[in-house]
């Protein structure tokens, strides 16, 4: 396998089938007709057309497809492989299946040609940059200029990646199920609350009888005050 293998860059995926994908039905949804990376002429396709179990295939000699790995429900492995015996197997291609999506695996030839690649044309850019500020004088000799225009659209661009989501709306999904199934297996512990019963105080009587015969006494007072006796005129003769 090689970077110019086109099925390298394709994915598949029935829409029919998505929410209904688990471990029992995964490897029937890849062996679909319409999976450009399903083999026609594979075991699993006589197995189907005679209506046989899934254990033949440990007796039977051919290209095969069998599930590799789960991790439910985002991801499923399914490796194509040659039998030589019930014994003898050598893997050809690793697929991996997210959210539906069927995507080949990569080999490790491709993915460190593809790093590389990346890495060389990094360098090339940044190399390229430099260049751009290096100015040549007869009697200074080489020299750098930053132009003060070019800033303003750097920091035009470091905006717009700030805006931009960190993530996906598939991984945001995929990242809360998988947190409500730790949390359905690990339960939070519930912390109760110690209720205080706060004690009255019982009133005392004696308070408050004495506060009313304060009260009263000023009363009293007032009652007890007589007022002058009234003048009357003298006559004269």
């Amino acid at each position: 396998m090689s970077l110019e293998n086109p099925l390298l860059g394709m994915s598949w995926y029935d829409s029919a089938w998505v929410p209904l994908l688990n471990p029992t039905n995964v490897l029937d949804y890849f062996c679909e007709r319409s999976n450009p990376f399903y083999d026609h002429m594979c075991n699993n396709q006589i197995i189907k057309s005679q209506r046989l179990s899934q254990e033949q295939l440990n007796n039977m000699v051919g290209i095969e497809f069998i599930l590799l790995h789960v991790q439910e429900p985002i991801l499923y492995v399914i490796r194509k492989q040659h039998r030589f015996s019930p014994t003898q197997v050598t893997p050809l291609a690793d697929y991996y299946i997210v959210n539906g999506v069927v995507h080949l695996a990569p080999d490790l030839y491709s993915v460190i040609n593809a790093r590389l690649l990346n890495t060389v044309s990094s360098l090339q850019s940044a190399f390229d940059e430099a260049m751009s500020y290096s100015r040549y004088h007869p009697s200074k000799g080489y020299s750098w200029e930053f132009s003060e225009k070019e800033e303003p659209e750097k920091k035009e661009s470091s905006d717009k990646k700030k805006k931009e989501e960190p993530s996906s709306f598939f991984q945001r999904q995929r990242v809360d199920n998988l947190l409500g199934e730790l949390a359905k297996k690990f339960p939070p512990k519930v912390v109760q609350p110690i209720h205080t019963e706060v004690k009255e105080e019982p009133v005392k009587q004696e308070a408050v009888v004495k506060q009313e015969i304060k009260q009263e006494k000023p009363d009293d007072k007032a009652n007890s005050i007589k007022p002058p006796p009234e003048k009357r005129a003298k006559v004269t003769r």
